[in-house]
């Protein structure tokens, strides 16, 4: 099932895709027993889409692929390296990505974002899929040079805007084997899979509920592959997940 965040006539919803028509999900939440009403919303090109979930907090990892470590000069982490970005950097697709005056290298990271499904505490990584709601395209932008100038990310990582998500929430996709990709104006600047994670999703599941607590909504961005690059103003992002869909968003200053 896909499940998208919209407004529709002014309002919030949730909804489910029936094709190209979207039908509203029961109770307006996408969180327990959700399952589609006989409302219809209209067409998805008829709707304003918003970021398909409200997290209390983004759970990002760090140098979870080899080779984006190395382009980096950093060693791969021995356990995860995690760091949280504030919800208040959530934008949906084609929101734009706002270039802060404070940082002269804004660059994107192409992510595979998880949505957990319900509270999860200490769980073990072979029931850790089981809290997944399911997954979405995610771009953990980053001001690279206050990454370097800070010596840690709450700065760099943590503008207004500096989480894209979207379009939608994905409940039936199997995260083992995914290709990720992103593109600047039509050209390829990243290329990765899934299976190429240092530490894969069930065990970052597993491995952030034993430090704090996830709670329905809330988002891990497990980490981004090599080629990660500058955008400038003008600029339009997409990150692709293979069997998922695009995240789109323009880039203004």
């Amino acid at each position: 099932m896909r499940i998208v965040r919209c407004k529709v006539d002014g309002k919030i919803t949730y909804a489910t895709l029936a094709g190209e028509r979207l039908l509203a999900l029961k109770g307006n939440t996408p969180f327990g027993d959700a399952s589609p009403s006989d409302e219809e919303l209209g067409a998805l090109g008829d709707v304003e889409l918003l970021a398909p979930c409200e997290p209390t907090k983004i759970v990002a990892i760090g140098r979870n692929y080899v080779a984006h470590a190395q382009e980096h000069g950093a060693d791969v982490p021995a356990y995860p390296l995690i760091f949280l970005k504030p919800a208040s950097a959530v934008i949906g697709p084609d929101a734009p990505i706002w270039l802060p005056p404070q940082s002269e290298q804004v660059e994107h990271e192409s992510e595979l974002a998880v949505i957990i499904g319900r509270e999860a505490s200490r769980v073990d990584a072979e029931q850790a899929l089981d809290y997944v709601l399911g997954y979405t395209c995610g771009n953990d932008v980053t001001a690279r040079d206050l990454q370097r100038k800070d010596g840690q990310w709450s700065r760099a990582k943590g503008f207004d805007t500096f989480c894209p998500l979207g379009p939608w929430i994905e409940t039936e996709l199997d995260p083992g084997d995914l290709e990720v990709t992103c593109r600047v104006n039509g050209e390829v600047r990243q290329t990765g899979r899934i299976s190429q994670l240092v530490f894969d999703i069930p065990y970052l599941v597993s491995y952030i509920s034993h430090i704090m607590t996830l709670m329905p909504g809330d988002v891990i961005m497990s980490g981004t592959p090599a080629g990660v690059s500058p955008i400038h103003a003008g600029d339009v992002v997409d990150v692709e997940i293979e069997g998922l869909g695009v995240l789109r968003n323009p880039v203004g200053l």
